[in-house]
Order: structure tokens, then C-alpha cells, then sequence
């Protein structure tokens, strides 16, 4: 039987050698991680590699993913899909081993990593959802839901100031199933971080109200056992274990240095590395005898077996229950969504209401939540002003099964956070707070995107419309760099027939994240036809029409459409043939066919003018060098909203005179 050392040097050996073939790479901490890595995963977590999807497993998260060799290592070993070939691929082009660990590229890998302080905010997600669903569907005697998650994370996760925010509110809200691992090797890119990183990190962690377990030798395999054993036993509080490590380990000339943080060892000091440990194998070559004291194929298949034995006791006692569990962790939305979704959409567009688009989505809320018991929201400290409170709101903080979380001030924080809620499953997470301070939160919804997480943001205040606040508030370059990120979903709704829709696809949505920009002043119904109403989904369409040819298009969003159909209507008055187009989502518009994008937008009307209370470079795209944008290239102004729209040239005159000057 090979000897927890020898397990450990495996995950060393795979580092180095991958590593150095990539000419690339970050060989420090799955060395020094290796010891704490090798007790956790062979004595502690819950998993089954030939189905790394199994609802119960533990989640783990490596926060400091610049280690990748480190979780790869770890998923080759244990069994996982993940041959030998792709650990000898590392870092190139279409491999399941990238440079830093990709959700869907490779089976085990829970989240993306890299970003530095998110992989921690991404785990408190998963383990705000694991009680949360536990506490909607768990009952006496059948714990269906109940499992741990672990992450590590370094001295660079800790002074990010995201692993403030959210380890705060994990402390806040006791969730006793959170382990965090500290590779505390005192190193960073720079060097020793004593001179830039002087924290007394456990006070801290106390502070937040978790349990610390501070001075645990990470290459001592009992006395990590030891911690996480007791880390075990604490379920009131979230549990930081401190492993003081050294990075690099078994490296003669560069452990306990930067120099091994983010470069190649290099042959010559991988052959002293061998020596050293006594690994004396060719590079890539594990022993059979190590792969079985690896391998978590028959306990992951038992603890699987064990787990479906109670999921059956659990579907005879509880039928529904178990159907809806099982629903909402396949992700599919229930059998009467489409019905009574489009049902509310009807019934807002009768309603004809004059409304903020933030009203209309707390409405939304209100709608669509009774059908949607997935919904778990959130705001960042503003839910009276983005009114994402709807009346089936109960806090998790106080009921154990709720369904809103009260992020406090952690824009960031949240959106992270939200990230962990969509990867676990059984969740649609959806988050709040005004536009401007989207800019706190930007890497998380990038991230979001990038893994291709369907996640809302309500992002309300959208523009010099919030007025007093003035420009430190008021966003105008914000809706143009969000729907720059790639796979971003972005609609900026008219009216509360276009929120309605808006939320709809946004929930319906399956690859990727929303952004729903809201009004904060009252905004008018527009009327439509029932193609129209049909339309929006897509994104872009035509409001109002002329008789005929049109002479010049209008193209306008959000508050500014109510601008576009009176200047329409004058221009009409005019003897001008006007056509008025909403486009409240550019991105679900360029994705329609383009045979319907010319029935919105014909070529031969090169008369066109966009009209958007944002920076205006965006829409050249949509009216071409003859035509105009009305827009904001400069910062705001505080004042009341009807003081300010004037100000800055949003006027029926303005628009008038331009479609002048372009005829």
C-alpha cells in the first residue's frame, strides 16, 4: 500500500512534468498543496467520478486556480474522465486542461477559477444553495440534500477584496457545511508578502463569525486530518483551516520562493525534485499501485448507491417533493410555465399602466415567483429602491428554506455569489442593484457569461433619469460596455408589457446571463398589435409604422422609445413617412434571422437616428456613417430628471431636427 507521501508526490510528479512540457504554468502551490489535497480527497470528500454530476456530491473549489495542475492532477487520479493525454496537454489549444480551471472543459470541474477571490465567493454560493434546498425539501428522517463544500484559496484570494465581502456574510449567515483550506505559504508573484500582506487572518476570520483552526502543518497528513475532522463537527459556523505550507515543495533550490510561483521549474531542478522526494518514475508515469490508493471509483459509486437507496424512500413518502426536486436540479421549468407565463404577459398589456420598468419588475416578481418556487433573489442593500421584494419573499437568514438573500452593500460579492447559486443547481439566482454599480460587480458577470450561467441582474436607475444623485449615479457608459461582454443577454425595456417579456426570457434563458435595465421615472404604455407584442422577444421590432415607404427610421430604448413616437408622430405631421423601432435587446435582435432583421431595418432606409440616454458608439453600427446618434458622451449632471433630458438634448425638437438634417 502506497504511503500518503507517496500519494501526495503523484499529484507533484503531474505538476511539475505537465508544466514544464506547457513551458508554462504555476508550479508552486499543487506542490505545496499536494499534502493537504491528498487527506482531503481521500478521506473526506464525497464524490463519484464516473458521475461528477451526482447531485450530492461535495462541491470542491479551487480559488487559487492558477494551481490547476493541481485539481487536474487530482481528477486524473481519483478516476475521473480525464486521461493521461490531456494532463500531457496542459495549457494547449482545444485540451480539457487549461491554464487555469474551466468550467465544461473537463468532468469534476465545478466552477471557473482564476480571478482571484472568486472561486471563495463562488463556494459560498454553492453552499448558501445546498442549505437552502436542503431546507425546502429535506424532512424528518431523509436528509436528501446534505453535503459539504470545500475550497482552497491563497494569500492572493485573501487580499482581494471580494473574499471580504462574501466570507463576511458567510459568517453572518452560519453556514456550518463551508470549509475553507489557507495555503498560507506566504508567497506571492512578488515575493514574501510580509511586505505588502501583514493581516492576522484568523482574528479576521473570527471576526466574521467563523470557526478558525490556525497553526496546522499542511505537510503533516494527521494533523490536516485532525482539522478537517473537527471542521466536520462545527455545523453552526463556517470553518478556516490555516495550513502553513511551503510553496514548492520537494523543490532543493526553489521552495519557499517566488521563483516557483509562475514559471517551469526547469529539467535540471525536476531531477533534483525526484531525488529529493524519491519519485524515482519517467515523467507521466504513475505506478499502478498509486492509481489504487488513488481511485474513488467504487466509494463514490457506493456513497452513490447509498444516496439513490434514500432518494427512493424519499419519492415513496414524498412524491411531489421528490418530482420537483428532481425538476429543478434537471433545470427545466415547470409544465404550466409557458401557459400562465404568457397568460401574465396578456394581462400586463391589458392593464396598459403607466409605470416605472422597476415597478414593472417587482410586478414581474410578483407573477411570475408563485410559479417559479426556483427564484432565489437578492439586492445589494437597495431593495426599496430596485424592488426585488415581492409578497412570497422569506430571508434565508431567517428561515432556513427561503428564498432572498440580503447580500448588504457587496456588489461584487453578490454577483459572485450568484455564480456559485447557478452552478450548484435547483436555483434560478437572480440579484439587484442600480446600473452605475454594475462596474463593482463587472469580473462576476463576466464570469457568469463565460460559463454560460443563467443568472438576472436587475440593474434599476438606469440612466440621467435617477436626476439628484447626480453623475457619481447616474450611468451613461454602462449599457454600452455591458453588452460588450460576450454571451451577455441585455434588455433595456419601454414599458411593463417589454419588462414582462424581458424577465421571460431572461429566465428562459438556459446559456447565459440577463441584464434587465429599469426605469426609475414612470414610463407610458405603449400600445400594440398582437404581432407586435409577439416581436419583442426578439429583441428589436417595429413600434410604430408609416403609410408607405418610410422615409427615416427612428431606433430608441428604454425611456427614450416615449421620445421616438412623439417625435414620429410630429415628423408625420410633417408630411414625413416615420418608422419607430424598439430595441430593447441588441443582442436577441442581431441573433434573429436576417430576413426579419431587414423587415426592421431595410437597407434602402439609410435615413436613421438612435436615441439612447448612454454613450453613443454602440449604435453607428445601427445607423451607419448618414445617420445620427442622440445620445450622452460626457458624464451627468444633478438635477431632476425632467430638468436634465431637456438639458442634454433629449427633446422632441432635437430629434425632429435631425432626421431633418439627414433628409
Amino acid at each position: 500500500m502506497s504511503s500518503r507521501r507517496e500519494l501526495a508526490n503523484a499529484i507533484r510528479a503531474l505538476s511539475m512534468d505537465a508544466i514544464q512540457k506547457a513551458k508554462s504554468g504555476h508550479p508552486g502551490a499543487p506542490m505545496g498543496m499536494a499534502d493537504i489535497a491528498e487527506v482531503l480527497w481521500n478521506d473526506f470528500l464525497s464524490h463519484n467520478p464516473a458521475n461528477p454530476k451526482w447531485a450530492n456530491r461535495d462541491r470542491f473549489v479551487l480559488s487559487n486556480g492558477h494551481g490547476s495542475m493541481l485539481l487536474y492532477s487530482l481528477l486524473h487520479l481519483s478516476g475521473y474522465d480525464l486521461p493521461i493525454e490531456e494532463i500531457k496537454n496542459f495549457r494547449q489549444l482545444h485540451s480539457k486542461t487549461p491554464g487555469h480551471p474551466e468550467y465544461g472543459y473537463a468532468p469534476g470541474i465545478e466552477t471557473t477559477t482564476g480571478p482571484l477571490g472568486q472561486g471563495i465567493a463562488n463556494a459560498v454560493g454553492m453552499a448558501i444553495a445546498e442549505r437552502t434546498l436542503a431546507g425546502q425539501f429535506n424532512r424528518p428522517g431523509h436528509a436528501i440534500i446534505d453535503h459539504q463544500t470545500y475550497v482552497f484559496l491563497g494569500d492572493g484570494c485573501m487580499m482581494e477584496g471580494i473574499s471580504h465581502e462574501v466570507c463576511s456574510l458567510a459568517g453572518t449567515l452560519g453556514l456550518g457545511k463551508l470549509t475553507a483550506l489557507y495555503d498560507d505559504n506566504g508567497i506571492s508573484i512578488d515575493g514574501e508578502v510580509e511586505g505588502w500582506f501583514t493581516d492576522n487572518t484568523p482574528m479576521r476570520f473570527r471576526a466574521y463569525g467563523w470557526h478558525v483552526i490556525e497553526g496546522v502543518d499542511g505537510h503533516d497528513a494527521e494533523a490536516v486530518k485532525k482539522a478537517l475532522a473537527e471542521a466536520r463537527i462545527v455545523t453552526d459556523k463556517p470553518t478556516l483551516i490555516c495550513c502553513k505550507t511551503v510553496i514548492g515543495w520537494g523543490s532543493p533550490n526553489k521552495q519557499g520562493k517566488e521563483d516557483c510561483h509562475g514559471a517551469p521549474l526547469g529539467e535540471a531542478e525536476i531531477a533534483l525534485v525526484r531525488q529529493a522526494i524519491g519519485w524515482p518514475h519517467p515523467a507521466f508515469e504513475i505506478p499502478t499501485e498509486i492509481y489504487a490508493g488513488w481511485s474513488a471509483k467504487d466509494k463514490g459509486a457506493a456513497r452513490e448507491a447509498e444516496w439513490n437507496t434514500r432518494l427512493v424512500a424519499y419519492q415513496a413518502t414524498y412524491p411531489e417533493l421528490a418530482a420537483e426536486l428532481e425538476r429543478r436540479l434537471a433545470g427545466k421549468l415547470p409544465a404550466d410555465w409557458q401557459a400562465k407565463s404568457g397568460a401574465y404577459i396578456d394581462n400586463v398589456n391589458a392593464k396598459a399602466e403607466k409605470v416605472a420598468t422597476r415597478k414593472a419588475s417587482q410586478n414581474c416578481l410578483n407573477g411570475y415567483g408563485p410559479l417559479l418556487p426556483e427564484f432565489l433573489g437578492g439586492s445589494a442593500d437597495l431593495a426599496c429602491s430596485n424592488l426585488t421584494i415581492w409578497s412570497g419573499t422569506k430571508g434565508i437568514n431567517t428561515d432556513k428554506g427561503g428564498n432572498y438573500i440580503h447580500y448588504g452593500v457587496r456588489e461584487f460579492g453578490m454577483c459572485a455569489i450568484a455564480n456559485g447559486l447557478a452552478l450548484h443547481g435547483g436555483f434560478i439566482p437572480y440579484t439587484a442593484t442600480f446600473l452605475i454599480f454594475s462596474e463593482y460587480a463587472r469580473n462576476a458577470l463576466r464570469m457568469a457569461a463565460l460559463m454560460k450561467q443563467r443568472s438576472v441582474y436587475v440593474f434599476t436607475h438606469d440612466s440621467i433619469g435617477l436626476g439628484e444623485d447626480g453623475p457619481t449615479h447616474q450611468p451613461v457608459e454602462q449599457a454600452a460596455t455591458l453588452r460588450l461582454i460576450p454571451n451577455m443577454g441585455l434588455w433595456r425595456p419601454c414599458d411593463a408589457v417589454e419588462t414582462a417579456i424581458a424577465w421571460k426570457v431572461a429566465i428562459e434563458r438556459y446559456t447565459g446571463p440577463t441584464c434587465l435595465l429599469l426605469s426609475r421615472q414612470n414610463l407610458p404604455h405603449q400600445p400594440r398589435s398582437a404581432k407586435q407584442l409577439a416581436n419583442i422577444a426578439k429583441g428589436g421590432y417595429v413600434l410604430l409604422d408609416c403609410d408607405g415607404t418610410p422615409e427615416a427610421i427612428l431606433i430608441a430604448t428604454g425611456s427614450e422609445v416615449e421620445l421616438a413616437i412623439a417625435a414620429a408622430k410630429e415628423l408625420g405631421a410633417m408630411g414625413k413617412n416615420i418608422r419607430v423601432v424598439s430595441m430593447p435587446s441588441t443582442d436577441c435582435f442581431e441573433s434573429q434571422s436576417k430576413a426579419y432583421r431587414q423587415s426592421v431595418l431595410p437597407d434602402t432606409v439609410q435615413a436613421r437616428v438612435a436615441i439612447e440616454a448612454g454613450v453613443t458608439s454602440g449604435w453607428y453600427r445601427y445607423v451607419g456613417t448618414r445617420g445620427k446618434v442622440i445620445g450622452i458622451d460626457r458624464f451627468g449632471e444633478s438635477a431632476p430628471a425632467e430638468q436634465l433630458f431637456p438639458y442634454f438634448g433629449f427633446t422632441v425638437e432635437n430629434v425632429v431636427k435631425a432626421i431633418e438634417e439627414i433628409l
